[in-house]
């Protein structure tokens, strides 16, 4: 088989790749659907994990948290029992138009102001929310010790709050809410930052007894696995993750059907835990220099868990105390997630080829700051590649168009000797010789170059800087599919002419059948592609098409040997 054959039998195997990716994940989540809340209740622990020599237990779900000696129920939230209100406090600031509740002081909304949705550019993008099919909130509290004398408010606590609608009017905006019982005061209070995603919360503590007060501030983010922006022919991780930076695998994804299983609790210094989607993440960040205990785990109902717990506090008698935290919420943008938490800019995977995507990734973003424009720095970032790599290429090429000269010999070869094929492929190889041919002068070009191009369409694929981003006329949106499938007609196109140039006399018949459907093949695949993706393969196939066309032609008009 000839080397460009090889090439579209690689990328095909990709497109093969990342179906059965998506497969496999879509069959994750319909085979817990198909189990009752009692099943999965027999595959979940129902009580928390073994809690650690400094701390607290942390919450499983609303019906294990120890409040004053007692256990507090409520049913587990369903479809159609949503988790339950209080009273709602909205928070408007210029990124982000939040919801709180003042049972718990959860997070129960945000939408990005910076972002569109999805299907309607008129309204502001929803991240989180606990209304509809949608179940994905940020929730904290403080985790008392079994047994434990004193109190502490969770996130079945109801709050005081002395108003109900927040606007940010400078650098800061903050939201006090509070809460007392038995000689325990604590003052809640998220804090906003102009221009930031990132989340403040403090938790005042009180202690107006005469003992010793004790407990951990917990925090988790707990969503179901619907997930409305989740593209059915590209498939992008959803679900929890976990950062250890002392561990040998620190960025380590918990995905939903595995926790069923196997929930995971682990104990580290400093550390963060997410729930991360397409684009978007929520992330808690606890102290990083403390040892804190990570966990994420199945809640029941296809609800699941990921969060933190601090290390136990001591508040003496009389005396106060602050506890505090921060969440990141909004868009997986590279060059912002470092600043907030080490290990955060993972978030953006890459995977094996993470090396190479980096590089790439900061040579595009360097592009567009001086155009402005992510689709002609896609076009510049292909030729520059194409550039890089122009000799490599004309090796492989200059290989074809030799063997493209010599094809009717070769044909002839097969029709004379194609029913003994040791007859036939010693008459080819003296052919080789003679004309001095190497069949395989080019796949060590083609296989160099493999990991770039499949890593520059991890990057095309992972980065939110594109999301919604225009490049011209009728692409007005990178991140989604051509709406004409111009550019996936295009691909296809040059792809069948990229074939003509290619030598065929190698191949079989089903061989040559097979590559013939290819072209309309990518074409339905790549008409399901974000357009960004789709126009780096159509300007890399131009550029190969003009490049294999020149050497060809001068090798067949006996320019070069």
């Amino acid at each position: 088989m000839n080397t460009r054959s090889l090439w579209w039998l690689a990328m095909a195997f990709t497109l093969l790749w990342i179906w059965m990716e998506w497969n496999q994940f879509q069959q994750s989540k319909v085979l817990p659907a198909l189990q009752t809340a009692e099943q999965q209740a027999s595959l979940n622990p129902t009580t928390s994990p073994v809690p650690m020599a400094n701390q607290a237990v942390a919450p499983d779900n609303a019906s294990d948290v120890p409040v004053a000696g007692q256990q507090h129920t409520e049913e587990v939230p369903t479809p159609k029992n949503q988790i339950k209100q209080a009273q709602r406090i909205n928070v408007t600031t210029d990124v982000l138009d939040i919801v709180l509740d003042t049972k718990g002081g959860d997070i129960r909304d945000i939408r990005l102001l910076k972002y569109a949705d999805t299907d309607d550019r008129t309204k502001p993008f929803q991240l989180m929310g606990d209304s509809g099919k949608r179940l994905y909130i940020a929730q904290n509290g403080i985790a008392m010790q079994p047994n434990s004398e004193l109190s502490a408010p969770t996130h079945n606590t109801i709050y005081n709050i002395e108003q109900t609608n927040f606007v940010l009017d400078g650098d800061s905006i903050s939201v006090p809410m509070t809460w007392q019982e038995n000689g325990i005061k604590v003052t809640k209070t998220y804090t906003f930052k102009k221009g930031s995603y990132q989340i403040t919360v403090d938790y005042k503590v009180e202690n107006l007894t005469d003992k010793d007060w004790v407990g951990s501030l917990y925090s988790q983010l707990k969503r179901n696995t619907y997930d409305p922006d989740h593209n059915s022919m590209m498939y992008t991780y959803t679900g929890p993750v976990l950062y250890d930076g002392h561990a040998e695998n620190k960025y380590i994804k918990h995905a939903f059907d595995d926790l069923d299983t196997q929930p995971v609790t682990q104990q580290t210094k400093g550390g963060w835990a997410a729930m991360i989607q397409h684009y978007f993440l929520a992330a808690i960040i606890p102290n990083q220099t403390s040892l804190n205990t990570l966990y994420a785990k199945p809640v029941g109902n296809l609800e699941y868990v990921a969060g933190v717990v601090e290390p136990l506090t001591s508040i003496k008698a009389g005396k106060t105390s602050t506890l505090s935290s921060s969440l990141y919420i909004g868009p997986i943008i590279q060059d912002n997630l470092e600043a907030v938490a080490p290990g955060l800019e993972l978030t953006v995977d890459y995977g094996v080829l993470t090396l190479i995507a980096k590089p790439i990734f900061w040579l595009l973003n360097q592009i567009h700051s001086f155009l402005g424009n992510w689709g002609w720095s896609i076009i510049i970032l292909t030729l520059l590649i194409k550039l890089l790599f122009y000799k490599l290429s004309e090796t492989s090429y200059r290989s074809m168009a030799r063997l493209k000269k010599f094809q009717p010999k070769l044909k002839q070869l097969k029709e004379n000797y194609g029913n003994d094929k040791a007859i036939y492929q010693q008459k080819m190889m003296k052919l080789y010789k003679e004309e001095k041919i190497n069949p395989l002068g080019g796949c060590l070009p083609i296989l160099v170059q493999m990991p770039v191009f499949i890593a520059l369409y991890w990057v095309l694929l992972y980065s939110a800087e594109m999301r919604q981003a225009p490049w011209m006329l009728w692409i007005q949106d990178l991140s989604a599919k051509d709406p004409y499938f111009i550019l996936p007609v295009i691909m296809g196109f040059s792809m069948w002419i990229q074939q003509k140039l290619n030598p065929s006399a190698m191949m079989d018949e089903m061989q040559q059948k097979v590559m013939k459907l290819l072209p309309f093949i990518f074409t339905v695949f790549f008409m399901f592609f974000p357009a960004g993706l789709v126009l780096y393969w159509v300007v890399n196939n131009i550029l190969s098409v003009a490049q294999q066309w020149y050497i060809t032609k001068k090798i067949t008009a006996g320019e070069e040997k």
